[in-house]
């Protein structure tokens, strides 16, 4: 049994989530495994109007991620290695899809190292999800496409705006 926080290893996993994917969900789902918590962080920023409301995205995810006590959901403004301080992260969690993502990632884990101590955790996006990203998706609601194969699976289907063309059921997360 954990006696202190210290030795809890808990990872934040910031971002956008505008939305949240089956991708997103599938980085946590995998994640679990090798932290005692995992907190998605959705950075806001103020100058920026996003596609769906922060309150909207926390729900979302919260939604995907019911009954899984380990896994909580916070918003934050502001440098990411301040929020993982707060929340007592050790570890930064990203998912990384291609080489692109992986240069832009050791860049950063570099400066939040300097910046903070944080180590950075990278899990590799499965080859069944790195086609999806939150701005195509935006890109096919906008244009009334069905994205129900890019939502995460255990998404609360209530939590779904009605102008969404999602016209079948959600299908299982494939096994990880």
């Amino acid at each position: 049994m954990k006696t202190s926080q210290c030795t809890e290893r808990v990872a934040l996993f910031p971002g956008s989530f505008d939305p949240f994917t089956r991708g997103h969900e599938s980085i946590v789902r995998r994640a679990l495994p090798l932290f005692d918590k995992v907190v998605i962080a959705i950075g806001v920023n103020p100058d920026k109007q996003g596609f769906m409301p922060v309150q909207q995205r926390r729900a979302w995810i919260e939604s995907v991620f019911a009954g899984e006590p380990r896994v909580s959901v916070v918003a934050y403004t502001g440098l990411t290695v301040d929020v993982a301080r707060e929340c007592g992260a050790r570890f930064l969690l990203r998912g990384v899809r291609m080489i692109q993502d992986f240069e832009n990632e050791m860049h950063m884990a570099e400066v939040n190292r300097e910046l903070s101590g944080l180590e950075t955790v990278l899990l590799y996006t499965l080859p069944q999800y790195s086609h999806i990203s939150s701005s195509i998706m935006r890109e096919l609601v906008h244009y009334g496409s069905d994205v129900s194969s890019y939502l995460p699976t255990t998404l609360d289907r209530a939590l779904i705006p009605a102008e969404w063309n999602i016209p079948k059921p959600l299908t299982p997360i494939h096994p990880e």
